[in-house]
């Protein structure tokens, strides 16, 4: 599912004014060291949902939206994670996302003069998927339960679950075994 979005339209000016009060709380977030619960409460502020005690994000944190992130519990976070997540992000129980990953659920039309104008598309990590260091997600991916990224892929199509997928862009190097 996709969803085109003018960036003249009303709602894309609505948006806008989430992502001003949003782009504070991030650079509040980062600006000094900070607990595990200080880390929470800002990210719950950011996303508009209240963390489970049991996530566990590490810092820098950046998101360019923040309001469309999903966090379930069980999760870590490393840092210099970079959420771009106005199309949606949904991270399920028990996800690890390795340092320096990027999940974008935001693109670019196509066509040279509507280029300025996004497509947004919700990227999915399904229960007890492992991303590594460095990993990029790409709009309307899911990353099914179970399954591993290797370190530096590009993911530009989902994942089945139980599968183990690394590379540029990310081809199946193996099953899990249940």
């Amino acid at each position: 599912m996709s969803e085109k979005m003018d960036l003249n339209s009303e709602k894309y000016q609505e948006i806008q004014k989430v992502i001003d009060k949003n782009l504070e709380l991030v650079q509040e977030l980062n600006m000094k060291p900070r607990t595990i619960d200080q880390t929470r409460k800002i990210v719950s502020e950011i996303i508009g949902e209240e963390l489970d005690e049991s996530v566990e994000i590490r810092l820098p944190f950046q998101t360019d939206f923040g309001a469309n992130i999903h966090i379930g519990k069980n999760v870590y976070i490393n840092n210099g994670s970079m959420f771009t997540d106005m199309g949606g992000i949904y991270l399920d129980d028990n996800v690890l996302i390795g340092p320096n990953v990027t999940i974008v659920s935001v693109n670019h039309q196509m066509q040279p003069n509507n280029r300025r104008n996004l497509v947004l598309k919700p990227v999915h990590i399904e229960k007890n998927a492992w991303l590594g260091a460095g990993v990029i997600v790409t709009p309307g991916v899911t990353i099914g339960e179970n399954a591993v990224v290797g370190a530096g892929a590009v993911v530009t199509h989902d994942v089945a679950k139980n599968t183990v997928v690394a590379g540029v862009p990310a081809k199946i190097i193996k099953k899990i075994e249940e």
